[in-house]
């Protein structure tokens, strides 16, 4: 894969993994189970991406953590707020309106068909 592909693939992902994130976290999870279930979903994201999204997405109010310490190893678990349940079905609408337009355009243009 050249680099100019890489770039425009790591652009187009970057803010699936915010919509992919609010998604799964409806439920409690913690950073590695979110990055697992991410993974087999088809969302390759390394734990130094991760992380930092979801201090960003706690920072800004769409998801709230906590502690469990009840385990041999403490734990941060991560849910989504309101606010992010009401972002991630925004940010849902809106991937399907664009999926929608782009499918438009290539049936509007004729790429789908053969010359």
């Amino acid at each position: 894969m050249d680099a100019t592909l890489a770039g425009h693939l790591q652009e187009l992902r970057r803010g699936t993994v915010v919509v992919a994130s609010l998604t799964v976290l409806r439920t409690p999870g913690y950073g590695y189970s979110l990055l697992e279930t991410l993974s087999r979903a088809g969302f390759e994201v390394e734990a130094n991406t991760l992380y930092p999204l979801l201090r960003r997405l706690e920072a800004q109010g769409l998801l709230t953590s906590e502690w469990n310490t009840g385990e041999a190893r403490p734990r941060k678990f991560y849910r989504t707020t309101e606010q992010g349940d009401a972002l991630a079905a925004t940010l849902r609408g809106e991937w399907a309106r664009l999926d929608a337009a782009i499918g438009d355009l290539f049936t509007d243009t004729n790429l789908g068909s053969e010359k």
